[in-house]
């Protein structure tokens, strides 16, 4: 397997993207192998921003680009493995048709379009995702371990069960606030540092289920909400799945 970040949560907790080099630093100072995506707002930012990642001694899966044909061109020419499910369709019934029709472009060009599973999508609780895979036979599966949580599903299923459509995994911890007397500073749900949830759902259970179905491609840590230094948390998460590898 190869383990990487979603930087998104980087995003929100720093402001922004301001010195892409100095994160990528970061990362692979941790030991990081890569990034999920670099996001480019033309083929020239895509070419630097993909040196930069080679430069750095890492790697990256996908490539978004100011809309999703472009995003499909660019990553496609940049050598890379897949783009997400970006559709418009706000029904389960329009998301599948639209899917397809994006798999099928995806495919034309050595790509596979793969479904993120979301809280507030079209494909949200468990049930969903089954029911996406089943119509849509030509899409691959970016499995976020958190956001399945959330709604009370169970990713080491999914993982056993669809091992053969898995494109990439997101690794996401779920934290929620039982306590009797709520803080207003600190949410009531959060996604944290892999090993800090109390949902009773185990990551570490997941790494060992792809490890044992030989999985060889992309975990990505994402965590979307710091309440502290993102390095540090990014630290914390890497140690636990290097423990959780033994």
């Amino acid at each position: 397997m190869k383990i990487g970040v979603a930087d998104f949560g980087m995003n929100v907790w720093e402001g922004g993207l301001f010195d892409f080099e100095e994160r990528l630093t970061n990362l692979k100072n941790i030991g990081y192998q890569g990034v999920e995506r670099i996001e480019a707002i033309s083929a020239d930012d895509a070419i630097r921003k993909a040196t930069m990642v080679r430069k750095a001694g890492l790697d990256f899966a996908t490539c978004r680009g100011p809309n999703p044909e472009v995003s499909i061109l660019w990553t496609s020419a940049l050598g890379k493995e897949y783009v997400w499910v970006s559709v418009t369709a706000k029904d389960f019934d329009g998301f599948c048709r639209q899917a397809t029709i994006q798999a099928r472009a995806c495919k034309r060009y050595g790509l596979q379009a793969a479904i993120h599973n979301h809280c507030g999508t079209p494909v949200e609780t468990q049930e969903q995702l089954e029911a996406f895979l089943s119509r849509c036979p030509d899409c691959g599966m970016l499995l976020d371990t958190g956001h399945l949580i959330a709604v009370n599903g169970d990713p080491v299923q999914i993982v056993r069960k669809y091992s053969t459509r898995i494109t990439a995994v997101h690794l996401k911890d779920i934290w929620q606030d039982t306590s009797s007397e709520k803080k207003p500073e600190t949410p009531a749900r959060r996604f944290c540092e892999l090993g800090a949830g109390n949902s009773g759902r185990d990551n570490a259970e997941v790494i060992k289920v792809l490890k044992d179905i030989g999985y060889q491609g992309w975990i990505f840590v994402e965590q979307d909400t710091h309440l502290k230094d993102d390095i540090v948390d990014l630290i914390t998460s890497y140690k636990y799945i290097q423990k959780a590898l033994l």
